[in-house]
């Protein structure tokens, strides 16, 4: 079984919006979080202010560990077609906040776009599960307010 740690932000401003990437690979795409794998040997918390700066263009500060998800992914589901083993994907999640910086899209990366969404819109986007999973561990809507779409992957 291969295994993926990642690390990601909840960032919702005063104006109720939740910042969102836009992950693009291939022939798959949907909203999700900013944030993404851990390098060898680095700190989740520093990947996860690194991925939302590569990702937005901000710098963040971390509020706090809202939880960590678990999903198997079964190799029949990966995107990749070299792929013959489940993935474990482990995502560490945190609330952050947006200390400098500004908005930018990243380029030559695993996402296309960032962009700030109100809860409403954001509910309406064809987007990961992560997301719905993610605002529900920060508190930002219960699961009967979700119409989540599936991605095969752990972006």
């Amino acid at each position: 079984m291969d295994t993926r740690v990642a690390a990601y932000a909840v960032i919702v401003d005063e104006g109720d919006r939740v910042l969102l990437a836009h992950w693009n690979e291939g022939r798959h795409a949907a909203w999700t979080l900013p944030g993404g794998g851990l390098e060898p040997g680095e700190d989740p918390e520093h990947a996860a202010r690194r991925e939302v700066k590569e990702e937005t263009g901000y710098r963040v500060a971390l509020d706090g560990l809202l939880g960590i998800h678990s999903r198997v992914i079964p190799a029949t589901q990966r995107l990749s077609a070299e792929a013959t083993d489940p993935l474990h994907a482990l995502r560490i999640i945190y609330r952050a906040h947006v200390i400098g910086g500004r908005l930018r899209d990243e380029v030559n990366g695993s996402t296309d776009r960032a962009q700030w969404f109100s809860l409403g819109e954001a509910k309406e986007l064809h987007r990961v599960k992560l997301v719905d999973i993610a605002l529900r561990m920060a508190g930002v809507y219960a699961p009967e307010d979700s119409t989540e779409i599936s991605a095969t992957v752990a972006p």
